[in-house]
């Protein structure tokens, strides 16, 4: 493979890097709840998508209920 003869300038490095930089990413509002989320993905707080419930979004307490009445279910 053939290498450069001559070494690159910094300027020259640096104009290739331009395009490197991390790019902000873009949110909307959700319908229900107002706040912001990714375009197109269900909202992770209150689990819904274009105005209809999709996903139930649990607290806390609820998941350590759920997982408590799966455990009873496993031991009988």
């Amino acid at each position: 493979m053939p290498n450069p003869k001559r070494r690159h300038s910094k300027q020259r490095g640096r104009l290739r890097r331009t395009f490197y930089k991390v790019k902000k990413k873009s949110l909307s509002k959700c319908s229900q709840c107002g706040k912001p989320k990714l375009p197109h993905r269900i909202c992770a707080f209150c689990g819904y998508y274009k105005g209809e419930s999709r996903v139930r979004i649990l607290s806390v307490k609820e998941k350590k209920k759920e997982r408590e009445k799966a455990q009873q279910k496993r031991q009988k």
